[in-house]
């Protein structure tokens, strides 16, 4: 099977969906997953959003 329309939903967000992480600062990462923190959402990175489920990482 073709995989072709893989990745479909980012082309259409602006810089492919890559920005700066607000948790972590690093840069060009897909800043994809939203997170709740006191009321506002923020968009993180896949490894900020799994550190702040389990509790490693603090969203103040």
């Amino acid at each position: 099977m073709s995989k072709a329309h893989r990745g479909k939903g980012l082309r259409e967000l602006t810089a492919r969906g890559r920005g700066a992480c607000p948790l972590c600062k690093r840069e060009s990462v897909k800043v994809l997953y939203e997170l709740e923190a006191e009321g506002n959402k923020m968009k993180v990175c896949k490894t900020c959003k799994a550190a702040a489920a389990h509790g490693k990482k603090s969203v103040s």
